[in-house]
């Protein structure tokens, strides 16, 4: 077996934050970008994404597989039943840090594969709230289909370029009340 026929790193990724998170006693949340394929109360999806509480307090029978993250939630009240394919998934964060990891969206190209698509959009920001919010997205230049992208978590105010200066910014330092924020950097 080589590279291209090995399993995709994402399923196993996304249940190793998810250990972190709970382990830590943090919220883990999915940000989902949703499309046909994806079974979640219309109702909050907005700019075609959903952000998700998967926590053990907010979910049952919650599975993390290879294929799809399934479980059982309330919303408004009522028990929904949850299916996202795991190549939706756009992001994995603990609500109260905003630390995790963002991935590029995914597209079958044949059964039991997964190619990259150059994204048309990335995440900015993320407002974690008590119910499911979506993700402000922002356009950013396409890139060629097989190119990697690097994503990192950093704060949404951190205004320099890569290219600026050659020495690393420093952290800005946490806002009293500030909420974390999901940012793709190239």
């Amino acid at each position: 077996m080589n590279a291209l026929d090995s399993t995709s790193t994402r399923p196993y990724l996304i249940r190793a934050l998810y250990e972190w998170c709970t382990d830590n006693g943090l919220t883990p949340y999915v940000a989902v970008a949703v499309d046909d394929s994806v079974q979640v109360p219309r109702e909050y999806v907005k700019n075609n994404e959903i952000v998700l509480n998967i926590s053990f307090d907010a979910t049952s029978s919650l599975k993390l597989g290879n294929d799809f993250i399934e479980f059982k939630a309330r919303f408004a009240g009522s028990a929904r039943d949850i299916m996202v394919p795991i190549g939706r998934v756009i992001a994995i964060y603990a609500r109260e840090n905003g630390q995790g990891m963002a991935f590029p969206l995914a597209t079958a190209s044949s059964p039991g594969t997964t190619s990259v698509l150059s994204p048309s959009a990335a995440v900015t920001e993320a407002r974690p709230a008590p119910t499911p919010a979506a993700l402000s997205v922002a356009p950013v230049p396409s890139a060629a289909p097989a190119e990697a992208k690097i994503v990192q978590l950093v704060p949404a105010d951190s205004g320099s370029s890569a290219g600026d200066d050659p020495q690393p910014p420093t952290p800005p330092k946490p806002k009293q009340g500030g909420r974390p924020s999901l940012t793709r950097v190239k």
